[in-house]
């Protein structure tokens, strides 16, 4: 059960910040993240969409669930990144919010990879 409820806050949490980064206009992304082509910017909004889906549909359908422990692997290393990067920016409360996220997602993996697998 408690598995599912991560996997249900990462993916609300993933798909809205993804929805966002692809949503807004160019101008207002620019100034929220200074730094970063808009390009990338669009990328990871792509990523996150995708990782919010294979957090929950290959565990929800059981097709190809190995999906879903990756899908949360792969937003360890997206907070493990962003946790640098607010770091390097002295953004210390960003890295609060990043830690724990990164936390839950590693719960996730872990808990899909070896505590209660789900199989096909």
């Amino acid at each position: 059960m408690g598995l599912w409820v991560a996997q249900i806050v990462l993916a609300i949490i993933f798909a809205l910040s993804g929805a966002m980064k692809l949503s807004m206009p160019a101008a207002e992304l620019a100034k929220m993240v200074p730094g970063f082509p808009l390009f990338f910017l669009r990328f990871i909004g792509i990523a996150e969409l995708a990782g919010a889906i294979g957090i929950i549909v290959p565990a929800l359908t059981r097709i190809a669930p190995v999906l879903t422990p990756l899908a949360a692997s792969g937003f360890v290393i997206v907070m493990v990144s962003a946790a640098v990067l607010h770091l390097m920016r002295g953004e210390l409360g960003e890295v609060a919010v990043v830690i724990v996220l990164g936390a839950l997602a590693s719960f996730v993996a872990w808990g899909r990879f070896k505590l209660a697998p789900i199989s096909a």
